[in-house]
């Protein structure tokens, strides 16, 4: 037997998210039943974390286990030729036996889309479209003000299934590239909704109707009703995954 890491990528619109659930397809039933087809037998799916419904991930790392049965070119074309347009194994490797996806990941990096002017259905798939331009600076002194280690209880939702909250986000940024804008952030680990949360109140801050330091606000009092919106999971993807 060795251990296998995968790292795949993903549109995520026709998807309950990433976890195997009784109501609805999923990222990690399709790459099951590809491996199924493959190896010949059942074999689990451990992932980095968890992606909402419609979240895409251009890098989402998995490992399984399996039988030393094909080269790692030979699995990876065999895998892929399984796989449906929307899912693709980008690379695999072999890992020592203790690796594990999730628990050896350092970190996560996100972005969230906007873009602004006409709108435009090529886009709108990957992208929230926005009427006008927020104010960019005001974005982004509410990022710094995230930046390090707090308790983000006000900034998740209460459907998510930890009791720890604290998080430490290393990076935060808006970033503007003609009409298209990004929020990126970087960090130890997220909660549930923690980064369309995160997203809609530096687009409430952008747009004026939430003052920059709300966060003191939500931080102090674990205040979720302080913060912006939950965002549409269509924009958000997973971009990278650090080991």
């Amino acid at each position: 037997m060795k251990r296998m890491l995968l790292t795949i990528s993903y549109d995520g619109t026709a998807y309950h998210g990433w976890q195997v659930q009784p109501n609805g397809i999923t990222v990690q039933q399709v790459l099951q039943d590809a491996l199924e087809k493959l190896l010949g037998k059942r074999v689990a799916v451990t992932g980095c974390s968890r992606t909402d419904a419609g979240v895409h991930a251009k890098m989402f790392c998995c490992h399984i286990d399996c039988e030393d049965k094909f080269p790692d070119n030979a699995f990876l074309r065999g895998l892929n030729s399984l796989l449906p347009n929307d899912i693709a194994v980008i690379d695999c490797c072999e890992v020592n036996s203790d690796f594990h996806a999730r628990y050896n990941a350092k970190g996560k990096k996100y972005i969230y889309s906007f873009y602004t002017g006409t709108l435009n259905p090529f886009d709108s798939r990957y992208m929230l479209h926005l009427e006008n331009e927020p104010d960019i600076d005001l974005m982004n002194n509410f990022c710094k003000g995230i930046i390090g280690t707090h308790d983000f209880e006000g900034f998740s939702s209460a459907k998510r299934t930890v009791d720890d909250t604290v998080r430490t986000i290393d990076e935060c940024c808006v970033k503007k590239d003609g009409n298209r804008i990004y929020f990126e952030i970087k960090g130890n680990g997220f909660l549930y909704n923690m980064v369309r949360i995160l997203a809609g109140t530096a687009l409430a801050v952008g747009q004026k109707r939430l003052h920059f330091d709300c966060y003191v606000d939500v931080f102090e009092r674990k205040n979720r009703s302080a913060a912006g919106e939950t965002l549409p999971p269509h924009a958000l993807r997973l971009e990278e995954v650090f080991y």
